[in-house]
C-alpha cells in the first residue's frame, strides 16, 4: 500500500510541475505573437495578384493623407482614459514568486508522503498475516502434517511452531496454562483425536533468536546461547528466563485451529514440565549450561 501511495504522489507531483511550466509559458506569451504565428506570417508573403508597392509610392500616399487631415479642436478631443494598473497575474510571476511556490509545493509533497507513511503504518493489518488471527487448518490435518514433518510444523505466515500436545498431559496443563493456551492443547479431547496442538512463538525468550527444531533430540534448541526446550516449549536447560512464548488459540465449530498471533502469552516459568518428555536422541547443538 505504501508503494501505491508513493506512486500516486509522484504522478501528482509531475502533473503539478507540468502545469506550472505550462502556465509560465502562457504568461510569457501575453502581449506578443508566438513563434509559430510569426513563422506562418513570413511564409504567407504578399497576396497573389496584388502589385508590389514601392517605397516612393508609400511616402507619397502618407504625404497626401497628412495634407488632407483636418486638425481636431480641443472640444472634439476625447478625454484621456483613466489609468488602470496591470494585473500582476497578467504581467507574470516573478522569479522570487516562482521559487517560493516551488518550495511550498515540495514541502506539501513531503508532508503528504510522511502522512501517507504514518497512515500505512497505523493501518490495521490484513486478516491473514502476523499480528492477526490466522485460521491455520483443521486440527486433524495439522496433526498429520506435524507427524509427517518429524514432530514439528513451522508456519511462516504466523512465525510460529505447531507441535502435538498429548491428551494425557491435559490435566497437568490445566494448572499451568491459561484458558487461551489450553484451547489448542485440549483440542484432541474435544474433537475425539489422540492429541491437541500447541502454537509456539518462534523467538527464544532469552535474546530473541529464532529457535529451530532438533529432529534427533525432539526438542527445540536455540543456536545462539544453548537454551533447550521440550517439544511443547517448556524450558529444559540454558540461560532462557522461561519457556517459549506461545499464542492464544481457539477451535472453530468446524474443527479448525485459529491462532491469534496478535496475542503473545509469556512462556511457563522454569521448572514447568507437564509432558515429562526427555531428549530422545543426540542434541543438535553443544550441551547447554544448565538452568539459571
Amino acid at each position: 500500500m505504501i508503494y501505491v501511495a508513493l506512486a500516486v504522489l509522484f504522478v501528482l507531483a509531475v502533473i503539478a510541475v507540468l502545469a506550472a511550466l505550462r502556465r509560465r509559458q502562457s504568461d510569457a506569451a501575453i502581449g506578443m505573437l508566438s513563434r509559430e504565428t510569426r513563422k506562418r506570417d513570413r511564409a504567407t508573403g504578399p497576396l497573389q495578384g496584388e502589385p508590389a508597392v514601392t517605397g516612393r509610392e508609400v511616402e507619397r500616399a502618407a504625404a497626401q493623407a497628412r495634407n488632407a487631415r483636418v486638425p481636431a479642436t480641443a472640444a472634439d478631443a476625447a478625454p484621456p482614459a483613466p489609468y488602470v494598473p496591470a494585473d500582476p497575474e497578467t504581467v507574470g510571476v516573478s522569479r522570487r514568486q516562482f521559487f517560493n511556490r516551488t518550495i511550498v509545493m515540495l514541502m506539501s509533497l513531503s508532508l503528504s508522503s510522511f502522512g501517507v507513511a504514518v497512515i500505512a503504518f497505523l493501518w490495521p493489518q490484513g486478516s491473514d498475516g502476523f499480528g492477526s488471527k490466522i485460521r491455520v487448518g483443521l486440527v486433524s490435518d495439522l496433526l498429520a502434517e506435524i507427524r509427517s514433518n518429524s514432530g514439528f510444523l513451522y508456519k511462516p505466515e504466523g512465525r510460529m511452531w505447531l507441535t502435538e500436545y498429548p491428551n494425557g498431559a491435559v490435566e497437568k496443563a490445566a494448572a499451568a496454562y491459561s484458558a487461551a493456551e489450553l484451547a489448542g492443547m485440549t483440542a484432541g479431547q474435544q474433537l475425539g483425536l489422540d492429541a491437541g496442538i500447541v502454537a509456539l512463538y518462534q523467538k527464544c525468550p532469552h535474546l530473541g533468536c529464532r529457535v529451530p527444531e532438533c529432529v534427533t533430540s525432539q526438542w527445540f534448541e536455540c543456536p545462539c546461547h544453548g537454551s533447550r526446550y521440550n517439544q511443547v516449549g517448556e524450558k529444559r536447560s540454558g540461560p532462557a528466563p522461561r519457556g517459549m512464548d506461545r499464542f492464544a488459540t481457539e477451535v472453530a465449530v468446524d474443527g479448525s485451529l485459529i491462532v491469534d498471533t496478535g496475542t503473545i502469552i509469556q512462556g511457563p516459568p522454569i521448572g514447568t514440565n507437564t509432558t515429562g518428555q526427555e531428549a530422545e536422541g543426540a542434541a543438535c547443538i553443544g550441551q547447554a549450561t544448565g538452568d539459571h
